[in-house]
């Protein structure tokens, strides 16, 4: 467990930190050719994305203070919860993929329930 703290984690949030980043300047210049559905799915995804590393990096961070294992097993539905929710969207709209498509709904579940996985962890302290 302690390999996927210290080790994964920080790539994860690297590599998805430096997508949003990256991607978010394509879409403000090349993502103009896109339709105006494809633009709006493609910027949610974008959104969740950003907003769920940020998440995750602040959720790595209480780690380095604690290993509780909601915290652990939040981290791990953030890292699910982005795949699924952004990837898919990301896949479907831009690549025309959809075999995945009914991933989508399973990773903002997911990244609803580490929301909550957080809450659980201040209740419980």
């Amino acid at each position: 467990m302690q390999l996927f703290i210290s080790r994964f984690l920080p790539v994860f949030i690297g590599v998805s930190g430096s997508f949003c980043v990256l991607f978010g300047a394509w879409l403000a210049h090349a993502g103009k050719t896109l339709s105006p559905d494809v633009m709006s799915s493609v910027n949610y995804a974008h959104q969740y994305q950003f907003i769920h590393t940020l998440a995750l990096l602040a959720v790595t961070v209480w780690l380095a203070h604690t290993t509780r294992k909601l915290l652990v097993v939040a981290a791990i539905l953030f890292v699910i919860g982005i795949l699924f929710f952004s990837g898919t969207i990301y896949l479907k709209t831009l690549l025309g993929v959809t075999a995945f498509s009914k991933l989508t709904p399973i990773g903002g579940m997911t990244l609803a329930l580490a929301w909550l996985l957080l809450a659980f962890t201040g209740i419980k302290k």
